[in-house]
């Protein structure tokens, strides 16, 4: 069963989010919102790169009244992420955020929640409720005897039944923890337990070594069981590796198409070109690419037509020249040195 495909439908923006829609990629701004110009070119950047929802936090007023002069200047939805104070929250909605993001029980008491979902109803904002592993209430570590998927779960219901009470179901759940395993369950145990849409992601991975690899693991779980609305890869690093990454998961999991996919051998005693770099610049000019082929890097003349007999189009590396392959045939030979500049020409005058 695919949850998402059941999910209610939430407007962000120009963005649908459940229902079966495609699953969004997310990322965060790391600069400070205040400065408009450094946080709408890191925005322009996620764009390109394939982000589709951005959010951005929202720690003062001046950070409230720049989400306004950012979101005139950039082209996906923009989510405030508001941490304690109510005040902010109106605010970012008041200057044009498409969606905030709160823990409703860090905003304090009921009648300011009703003030955040009041304004929020009058400017059709939806809310994304969020509920972190490293904020989960004492009552409940101690219900459950430490930080744990029922706990977690409880939480974020108890926060969802906040908004509710109030009047409003634009809702959207984030469920998170650092601990690949516990998110994996919390995310079973909610799935059943709700029709809202759900944002995914595993917070605090790491680096983009460890992050990523944590992430893929966690990630393909969740979203290969069918669960999963929207997604974050987090990262500590440039946040355009979130996006790159996220979109090789959904791709992967064949859930999401169009983009070229780069296959490469892991070289061996043969290789005699640079095969580790060739692959990496064929990855990142293949980026700009809209077609859903897969193109192979192989390092040598002797195996490479047979391994990218599956792919669509290949180079293959020799001893001071190269192949050209289509669909494992030979197309040409071609000097070492001209293996990438053939590769993207042929790419330039691609048709499907």
């Amino acid at each position: 069963m695919a949850y998402r495909d059941h999910t209610k439908v939430v407007k962000v923006g120009n963005v649908l989010i459940g229902g079966g829609n495609p699953i969004a990629i997310q990322s965060m701004t790391n600069t400070r919102t205040e400065d408009v110009n450094a946080t709408v070119q890191q925005i322009l950047r996620l764009e390109e790169a394939g982000c589709e929802i951005i959010r951005s936090t929202v720690p003062n007023e001046r950070a409230a009244k720049a989400i306004a002069k950012i979101r005139s200047q950039i082209h996906i939805p923009l989510v405030a992420d508001i941490h304690f104070d109510y005040k902010m929250a109106i605010a970012a909605i008041e200057n044009g955020a498409d969606a905030i993001r709160i823990n409703p029980g860090n905003i304090g008491s009921e009648e300011r929640i009703d003030a955040v979902v009041s304004c929020a109803k009058e400017h059709g904002t939806p809310i994304r409720v969020g509920v972190n592993s490293g904020s989960l209430e004492k009552n409940l570590v101690e219900k459950y005897g430490g930080v744990t998927p029922e706990g977690l779960v409880e939480s974020a219901l108890d926060k969802v039944h906040m908004v509710e009470r109030a009047g409003f179901d634009q809702i959207v759940i984030s469920i998170k923890s650092s601990d690949v395993l516990t998110a994996v369950k919390a995310h079973e145990l909610l799935a059943q337990k709700t029709d809202y849409p759900l944002h995914v992601g595993i917070t605090e991975a790491g680096t983009v070594y460890g992050g990523n690899i944590k992430s893929a693991i966690g990630l393909g779980i969740i979203l290969y069981e069918g669960i999963g609305d929207t997604i974050r890869v987090s990262l500590s690093g440039d946040p355009v590796e979130e996006v790159r990454t996220a979109r090789q998961i959904l791709r992967d999991l064949k859930l999401r198409t169009g983009g070229v996919e780069v296959t490469s051998c892991p070289t061996c005693g043969r290789t005699r070109i640079d095969l580790i770099g060739l692959a990496n610049q064929v990855e990142k000019m293949v980026e700009k690419y809209p077609y859903n082929i897969k193109v192979a890097v192989m390092g040598c003349a002797v195996n490479g037509p047979g391994e990218a007999k599956e792919a669509d189009i290949g180079i293959a590396g020799g001893d001071g020249e190269g192949l050209l392959i289509k669909k494992g045939q030979i197309v040409r030979k071609v000097p070492e040195d001209e293996l990438l500049s053939v590769l993207k020409d042929e790419l330039d005058h691609w048709q499907s």
